[in-house]
């Protein structure tokens, strides 16, 4: 019998259960295939503070990534937006397939069910996210966000004792966990805009494992592919920090076209800076490259570069 497919990923309930997508859809394209988690414990789960501290998103990988390189797993799952994407994936592997895209919006969780627009003055939004901080501040500034970190299980939970009034989730978190109920208001992107990346699952394999990489690359979703691209290359361009508030996202339509908004947000939210580019006969990374130099017109840069990390 041939060996199981070992897969590792983040411990945290949202990671398992998207391994759980994960063999699902393998199973479909791979009937009898078997599968083994391998689940670790990073060190931006173990971390409570800062993700600064810790150098940023790299601190939700770098231990998953150790894993694949050493060979103790053949495939890794990540969300795409914790993925950096200002620096080259882990020398000897590549990213063989793009699930799928999920809703890429913001949730607002509030017990009572009121809106964003209905919280009063001084209502307390946990989030830890400098991307969420800024743009609240610049719609909503009579609102206070307090800090909350940790996975959504566990910030649910800071909410039910009281800890924050309202929470910001993603609604592909909430979804995947099975607690799209706890949602209030999902928020447009146009009021919220998302993350680089965000709703994306990835399939990270090492690049010599060619027998791995051609029994997961099937699960590859062209479209999602191109919006991925697009948005990874325009953050790179940016060379965007943690503690820069970068959102943005591309779309692909049904008939083929494919487009970019870009923001970059001051983090006290009185700066918004915003582009809109469409890639016409552009690649997805020329298209990403093209709006992250129209925020560079605006003064993208010196504004990233001017905000403390």
């Amino acid at each position: 019998m041939a060996e199981p497919l070992r897969i590792v990923t983040r411990s945290s309930p949202m990671a398992l259960a998207q391994v759980e997508r994960v063999r699902a859809e393998l199973s479909v394209l791979h009937p009898g295939i078997r599968t083994e988690v391998v689940p670790v414990t990073t060190s931006g789960d173990r971390w409570t503070g800062d993700l600064a501290a810790l150098g940023g998103k790299g601190a939700f990988t770098k231990e998953v990534d150790a894993a694949l390189l050493a060979g103790e797993a053949d495939l890794a799952v990540h969300c795409l937006k914790d993925v950096p994407a200002d620096r080259p994936l882990p020398a000897g592997t590549v990213f063989a397939a793009h699930l799928a895209r999920d809703d890429i919006r913001d949730a607002l969780v509030h017990p009572r069910g009121l809106t964003l627009d209905e919280l009063p003055a001084g209502t307390r939004i946990g989030t830890s996210s400098v991307r969420r901080i800024a743009q609240l501040a610049a719609s909503h500034p009579h609102l206070v966000c307090v800090p909350m970190r940790g996975n959504a299980n566990s910030r649910l939970a800071k909410l039910d004792a009281g800890e924050a009034d309202a929470l910001l989730l993603a609604v592909s978190g909430l979804e995947r966990i099975g607690l799209a109920d706890r949602i209030s208001e999902v928020l447009d992107v146009a009021a919220m805009c998302p993350p680089i990346g965000a709703g994306i699952l990835v399939l990270q394999c090492r690049e010599d494992d060619t027998a791995t990489v051609d029994t997961v690359t099937g699960l590859n979703d062209p479209r999602t592919w191109r919006e991925a691209a697009a948005e990874r290359m325009f953050l790179h361009v940016l060379q965007g920090h943690c503690n820069a508030p970068i959102a943005g996202y591309a779309r692909a339509e049904d008939d083929g076209r494919l487009s970019m908004r870009g923001r970059v947000f001051s983090p006290d939210g009185k700066r918004v800076l915003d582009a809109h580019e469409w890639a016409g006969a552009l690649s997805p990374e020329d298209l990403g490259t093209s709006t992250a130099l129209a925020l560079k017109r605006q003064g993208a840069q010196e504004l990233i570069d001017g905000i403390a990390h």
